[in-house]
């Protein structure tokens, strides 16, 4: 387990504190209707951090392609159980070398808000690489109140209950925040590391990496269509 990463709970548990099974379980959100309204139908989309697929199933169905990239062979075997052909790859998004580019690369589950600055960096790098010049790249960032409306908790209409319990400070700006969610037969916890950002500074880390803000997809903020500068 990653320094300050830990997870519980019924089956394989990933270095980040991801618990396999729980992933298989979690519901789809607005992810691919977002997706969907930003992008071309039919687009190839490189998938950073899939998981075991919540999101990639029905970007498949929509009709999209999709080369799913995860550092968890547990994680993409589940991947590879779904119909469509995805391809899936085995990689850190940091170390991602891939030899060729995408119109579409998404980085979704606030994985821009990692909380080590170098591993930040490089998937930002890593999504400036494998983007085309004409794509873009769709990011998801934590709400203005994901460290501070504390501690909250919601019913998903798939019959569980997710808790964010706390985001305690663990120095130079990083918090680590502590999950939890309620099943009827079974409960994970997952504590990880993640750095808030004010949208002058999320911008600022795109501008590093050499991407812009095309647009902000949802009102809320927290869905972002970034695209390569000059």
């Amino acid at each position: 387990m990653r320094e300050g990463y830990e997870g519980t709970g019924p089956g394989a548990i990933t270095p980040d504190g991801c618990a396999v099974d729980l992933y298989t379980r979690l519901s789809v959100g607005d992810e691919p209707d977002v997706v969907a309204g930003a992008v071309p139908a039919g687009s190839h989309i490189l998938e950073l951090g899939s998981g075991a697929g919540r999101v990639t199933r029905p970007l498949l169905e929509r009709g999209f392609r999709v080369t799913a990239v995860d550092e968890s062979a547990e994680m993409l075997a589940k991947v590879a159980e779904l119909d469509g052909g995805v391809r899936t790859v085995r990689s850190t998004i940091e170390g991602l070398d891939l030899d060729e580019k995408f119109s579409v690369v998404m980085l979704a589950s606030f994985l821009v808000h990692h909380g080590d600055d170098a591993v930040r960096r490089g998937i930002l790098r890593a999504c400036r690489k494998h983007v085309t010049d004409d794509g873009c790249v769709l990011i998801q960032r934590e709400g203005e109140d994901y460290h501070t409306n504390l501690p909250r908790e919601r019913v998903d209409p798939g019959g569980y209950t997710v808790r964010i319990l706390s985001a305690e400070p663990v120095g130079d700006g990083v918090n680590r925040i502590h999950a939890e969610y309620v099943f009827p037969d079974a409960v994970w916890t997952q504590k990880f590391l993640a750095r808030p950002f004010t949208k002058e500074e999320f911008e600022e880390a795109l501008a590093e990496a050499g991407l812009k803000v095309d647009k902000y997809l949802t009102d809320d903020g927290t869905w972002v269509r970034a695209v390569p500068i000059g």
